[in-house]
C-alpha cells in the first residue's frame, strides 16, 4: 500500500455513500440531497472520502439486476485532489461511532472539528461481499489509532502495475475476497486484455508467499483470495 511521507493506507472501501448525520438532514437524504458516492479510505494519520475522477462498474445483483459501483482508484495518497469535495478528517479530532441494525446497512458515523466547525457525517457500506468485517467496524479501529493502541505492521511494497502481480493487487483494493475467476474478470475489465486463470492463480499465490495476500480457503473447494492490511485481522478479514 502506497505511502505519503510514511502515511500507510489501512483500509478503503469504495462505492461508499456519504450524508450528513441527522434526523431532518436524513429526510433530505432520502429525497436525494446532500449525498454522494465515493471511496472511503483509512490511513494511520486521517480518514479521506474521495469522490473524484471516479469511475463506474456494474456489479451483478441476482439473476437480473445490477448495482451501479461509483469508487474513485487510490493507491497513491499524492494523486488525491486536496480540495472539495473530497473530504480530509484527522484522526486526531474525529469521534468514530459503528452502526449496524437489523436491515440496513453498516455504516461509519464520523464527528469532528476543524478551523470551519463542527462536523458530522455517516458513510455507508454499498458493496457487499466474503467478508466477516464491515465499515462498522472501522470505529474501534479509529479510536486505537487515536490513543496509540493499534498495532501495525509495515507491509512489503506493492509491485508495480506493470506486472501481474501490481495488477492483482490493484483489482483487490477494497479488501473484498475473490475467487480467482472473479479476478480475471475484474483484470480483463479493468486492463483490457485476456487473462489465463492458471496464470492469474500463480501471481496470486506469489502474492501470498509475499505476505501481501491472504489465501482463504473454502468449504466448497474453492479458493479465495484477500489483500492483507497493515491492521491486520482487525479489518482485513
Amino acid at each position: 500500500m502506497s505511502a505519503d511521507q510514511g502515511e500507510m493506507i489501512l483500509a478503503q472501501e469504495q462505492g461508499v455513500m456519504m450524508r450528513p448525520a441527522g434526523v431532518l438532514r436524513e429526510i433530505k437524504a432520502e429525497l436525494g440531497v446532500g449525498i454522494r458516492e465515493g471511496t472511503l479510505i483509512l490511513t494511520d494519520r486521517r480518514l479521506i472520502f474521495v469522490c473524484t475522477n471516479e469511475r463506474g462498474e456494474n456489479l451483478p445483483v441476482g439473476y437480473f439486476a445490477h448495482q451501479r459501483l461509483l469508487y474513485s482508484d487510490v493507491e497513491d495518497l499524492k494523486k488525491i485532489p486536496r480540495q472539495p469535495p473530497n473530504i480530509f478528517i484527522p484522526l486526531e479530532t474525529a469521534i468514530a461511532k459503528g452502526h449496524r441494525e437489523a436491515l440496513e446497512r453498516p455504516s461509519l458515523e464520523i464527528m469532528w472539528r476543524d478551523e470551519e466547525g463542527d462536523h458530522d457525517l455517516i458513510f455507508i457500506e454499498t458493496l457487499t461481499g466474503r467478508r466477516k468485517r464491515n465499515l462498522n467496524d472501522w470505529a474501534p479501529v479509529v479510536e486505537k489509532l487515536k490513543d496509540g493502541t493499534q498495532k501495525l505492521v509495515r507491509l512489503p511494497s506493492v509491485p508495480s502495475t506493470d506486472s501481474l502481480e501490481g495488477k492483482v493487487m490493484h483489482v483487490l483494493a477494497d479488501m473484498q475476497e475473490k475467487g480467482v475467476f472473479e479476478i480475471e474478470g475484474d483484470l480483463e475489465s479493468e486492463y483490457g486484455t485476456d487473462m489465463n486463470p492458471d496464470d492469474v492463480q500463480a501471481a496470486c499465490d506469489r502474492l501470498v508467499a509475499q505476505g501481501l495476500l491472504a489465501r482463504v480457503p473454502d468449504p466448497s473447494g474453492d479458493i479465495f483470495y484477500r489483500r492483507l492490511s497493515p491492521i491486520g485481522e482487525d479489518l482485513s478479514s
